[in-house]
């Protein structure tokens, strides 16, 4: 791993989620973290359905650098490749325990808020969604 990535505190406490974890809630499938080469992308493969609509795709997380850009994003920024042709940008936030993953940019009114059990083997929260809707998940880990 590049030593500039190792040394990127907030990127690597996401290392905590890495695996493949069983979602269930108001989506239910299996989503693995694995860390790209380098260490500076954590990649999320997403394999879930939700209300009858399958949902597979690709996320891309990490900071944000720019063509010329020396300095990365102070943001851990993401963008979802969805298999249907979706793209969605997410910001992501891990404190303590507690995964916040924000619509769009961080302060979004659409955000998923979870609470990482102290074992770190399972994650329990919910999306929410701007006028009310939303809905809770859980995620167990079925593999590291």
């Amino acid at each position: 791993m590049n030593e500039t990535a190792a040394n990127d505190t907030a990127l690597r406490a996401l290392g905590r989620i890495t695996g493949t974890w069983k979602v269930t809630g108001g989506a239910e499938g299996t989503i693995t973290y694995r860390w790209m080469e380098g260490g500076f992308f954590l990649l999320q493969d997403v394999d879930l359905e939700q209300d009858g609509h399958r949902i597979k795709g690709l996320e891309v997380i990490g900071r944000e650098r720019t063509f010329g850009s020396e300095e990365p994003s102070a943001d851990i920024k993401s963008r979802y490749y969805g298999g249907d042709g979706d793209t969605l940008d997410y910001v992501y936030e891990l404190e303590g325990d507690t995964l916040t993953i924000w619509g769009m940019e961080k302060g979004s009114p659409a955000y998923f808020r979870g609470t990482l059990a102290a074992d770190g083997d399972s994650l329990t929260g919910g999306w929410v969604y701007p006028g009310g809707g939303g809905y809770k998940a859980t995620m167990t880990r079925i593999k590291d």
